[in-house]
């Protein structure tokens, strides 16, 4: 299936520094297209590691295209409470459905500041790396024209919120992807020492999204550990 087409004007990214964004970064660049990446600091648990990661991606990248990540704070703590996206206890595993991992709101809290950014900066377009595969309602055709219509009229512009990847589902984009430096990207909950833990939900995702097309890069924090245990003749138990 065709990704849909994009223009030669500016475009705004939402970045979270994961599969699908960062490929859709380079689809993007590669389109000829100048882009402001944004990432949303939420004080989730696994965001500190996230944009570490996000950081060394876009200076592998590093195309005169590419305009500075900008970082907005939404911080969530105060809504989401004692959920376990802020504290880190409890996260789904990896034999857990999608619905496990929904986080109320999140497109929306997401997408408001970097939306609001492009208004008053004249930027139209703001770009999400929204799956066909993806199951939530915020990430339904449907949300994100309701959602325009709201910036616009808040804004008294016209931002449109593009999902170039709106009619794929992961293998396609995880094909798009070859060659990039995909070991760099981010995916977990549950980050151990900087490492993906190869326990959560979406680790589990993130293993079968490169099965889809090859070897996995990944190093995973259970995998080292059960490594380092078998050299010294004990089995060692990641640090949460």
């Amino acid at each position: 299936m065709p990704v849909t087409s994009v223009s030669d004007a500016p475009v705004g990214l939402l970045l979270s520094g994961g599969l699908d964004s960062s490929i859709l970064l380079a689809h993007l660049l590669e389109s000829g297209r100048r882009v402001q990446p944004f990432y949303v600091q939420s004080g989730l648990h696994w965001q500190r590691d996230e944009l570490w990661a996000l950081r060394a991606y876009l200076i592998t990248i590093d195309s005169p295209q590419l305009d500075s990540l900008m970082v907005f704070d939404m911080p969530l703590a105060d809504l989401y409470g004692y959920h376990w996206s802020v504290t880190g206890r409890d996260v789904p595993g990896a034999e857990t459905p999608d619905r496990a991992v929904y986080l109320p709101g999140r497109n929306a809290l997401l997408t408001i500041k970097p939306a609001l950014w492009c208004a008053m900066h004249g930027v139209d377009e703001l770009a999400l790396a929204v799956l066909a595969s993806n199951p939530f309602s915020d990430a339904t055709a449907e949300f994100f024209r309701d959602f325009e219509r709201a910036i616009d009229l808040a804004t008294n512009s016209r931002v449109r919120l593009t999902r170039p990847f709106a009619g794929l589902k992961k293998p396609e984009v995880m094909r798009l992807g070859r060659g990039l430096p995909l070991a760099l990207t981010f995916s977990c909950i549950a980050p151990v020492r900087g490492l993906h833990c190869g326990r959560c939900n979406k680790c589990a995702e993130r293993q079968q999204a490169f099965g889809s097309i090859g070897e996995d890069p990944t190093t995973y924090a259970n995998q080292s550990s059960a490594n380092e245990g078998e050299q010294d003749g004990t089995m060692k138990t990641p640090r949460r």
